[in-house]
């Protein structure tokens, strides 16, 4: 069991790693620290979850660091466990990525645009411990750590969740980093699920047609901006570390793997090095996934561990899944969002958009997307449609255009775009060839996952105003601002104000009307009578 010299401090490294990080939450009161005993595997995920489906708003949302493990066997883990501490919430985010909440999408879009290359350093904390050889045969290997089952009473296994595989294109040797889960099938043994599209599904049939397994390694634990970079859909050939480095505006510090020709972020809690079959594939979970369905067992491939390397204390990050919104769905947002639009509107010049959401709560955030815009001419609404729904094959089933005055999170108002903004024979299109996507209905047990049918397709909605509409139905805007002032001095329950709550003019309101209203508010109303018996007509 080698070691290696210990943690470099962030004045250093000019970032946070994960223990800056959980001390940056603790400070901002977004941390909560669980000293009682608490079961990995039938009371951790589901305490956590009940932040998610309890009620509570997002401010509330925390993250937990479970201090005291156990499993059902009464083990006893000296290593501690992380839930949402990466992404718990938007506001852990903003912390992670060293901002303000509101300019979460700003801080993506330069990294996006400033990519940093790590550089590669000769040692790090993630090699202080260095199990291999006679070492990890003899060892725990990855049983070892406490990892979490998921979904108690679905799952069949403990699974690393917040795990981001790094592998290399065989031919070019450009890296990959991407967050799958890990199957736990023993201690040498890690299987992983990648759907279709996915880049290291790339690399693993490139290897399997040269008849050789993928190197790989497991990253748990690195720094937050890694964890936010490995989760998004970036360009094929785009390194991702490089990405995190634009987010941290420093490069990232990597060190090279003990077993495999790769390097993983120095600064990480756990690495876990292997290689991939790409003889043989063995049935893969199930799991309870972000689609909010179990995920069925299917064929996949599986990691063959030949070195684990950590921290001499470390702590283990994992991630909830299953039903939106969860921590796997809220760190992909903050990301996936700025990167659609400064696709639609930096790289394809689409001006007139304005802004991308993707709706979270129990659809899995990539199904429904709406893109807000200005004033489009009706080619650049189905170009903005079209160029989302074919971005990633992952993103995309139902995608809506509404106009600037529609809040694009929220679906009341785009569910009212919808209904009157639009004609389903004019304005609906449907885009098939797709490939199935992340969910349900799934694909045959002994079917892999890579070779499923492209029966899957896209709903596309123009839902912009083709035509002045009249003014929205709800009293103009000095009237409401004087009732709140009215409401609050009686006392009355605190307002949280939704759109609309004021009437505004959609062009469709000419000045005669406009003046008939004035008079109205002044008492004049009968005016407005007279004038209108004037213009009488027989019946």
């Amino acid at each position: 069991m080698a070691k290696s010299p210990q943690r470099v401090k962030r004045a250093e490294r000019g970032y946070a790693d994960l223990r800056d990080h959980i001390e940056a939450l603790e400070r901002a009161g977004l941390l909560v620290r669980v000293r009682r005993e608490i079961n990995k595997d039938t009371e951790m995920h589901p305490l956590v979850r009940w932040q998610y489906r309890g009620g509570l708003p997002e401010k509330d949302w925390r993250g937990f660091l479970f201090e005291k493990v156990t499993d059902v066997s009464g083990r006893r883990y000296d290593i501690p466990v992380g839930v949402g501490i990466m992404a718990g919430s938007k506001y852990i985010c903003a912390v992670g990525i060293n901002c303000r909440p509101e300019e979460i999408a700003e801080k993506w879009e330069r990294a996006f645009r400033n990519a940093i290359a790590p550089i590669l350093v000769k040692s790090g904390a993630v090699q202080e411990v260095i199990q291999k050889g006679e070492d990890l045969e003899r060892g725990e290997g990855v049983l070892q750590f406490p990892i979490p089952i998921s979904t108690p009473g679905f799952d069949g296994a403990p699974f690393i969740t917040a795990g981001h595989w790094v592998t290399k294109d065989p031919e070019t040797g450009i890296r990959n980093m991407g967050n799958y889960r890990g199957h736990v099938k023993a201690k040498d043994r890690v299987g992983i699920f990648c759907s279709p599209g996915q880049h290291i599904l790339n690399h693993w049939n490139q290897c399997k047609e040269r008849k050789m397994p993928l190197e790989a390694a497991i990253v748990v634990g690195p720094p937050p901006v890694v964890s936010y970079a490995a989760v998004q859909k970036v360009p094929y050939g785009v390194d991702e570390l490089a990405v995190a480095g634009g987010l941290a505006g420093e490069p990232i510090r990597l060190v090279k793997c003990q077993t495999v020709d790769l390097e993983v972020p120095a600064d990480a809690e756990i690495v876990i090095e292997g290689r991939l079959s790409t003889e043989f594939v063995e049935p893969e979970g199930p799991f309870g996934e972000s689609h909010g369905y179990m995920h069925p067992r299917m064929l996949s491939p599986y990691l063959e561990i030949s070195c684990i390397t950590r921290r001499r204390n470390p702590i283990l990050v994992s991630w909830t899944s299953q039903v939106t919104p969860s921590e796997s769905s809220i760190i992909k947002r903050v990301g996936y969002e700025p990167l659609f639009l400064s696709f639609l509107k930096k790289d394809l010049g689409i001006k007139s958009v304005l802004k991308v959401a993707m709706h979270e709560p129990l659809t899995n955030l990539r199904n429904v997307v709406v893109i807000q815009m200005k004033k489009p001419t009706e080619a650049e609404s189905w170009r903005a449609l079209t160029a989302a729904a074919s971005f990633h094959p992952g993103v995309g089933k139902f995608l809506v255009a509404v106009d600037e005055d529609i809040d694009p999170w929220d679906m009341d108002m785009v569910m009212w775009a919808i209904s009157f903004r639009s004609t389903p024979h004019r304005d609906v299109q449907i885009l098939k060839g797709r490939e199935r996507w992340h969910g349900p209905p799934f694909s045959r047990e002994d079917q892999p996952a890579e070779t499923r049918a492209a029966d899957e397709s896209a709903l596309l909605i123009n839902a912009i105003l083709r035509q002045p509409f009249p003014p929205v139905s709800l009293p103009k805007r000095e009237y409401m601002e004087r009732a709140k002032a009215i409401w609050e001095e009686l006392g009355l329950a605190p307002l949280s104000p939704k759109a609309p709550w004021y009437g505004y003019s959609l062009g469709d309101w000419d000045e005669e009307l406009e003046e008939e209203a004035r008079l109205a508010v002044q008492g004049k109303y009968l005016r407005n009578g007279e004038k209108l018996k004037g213009r009488r007509v027989k019946a």
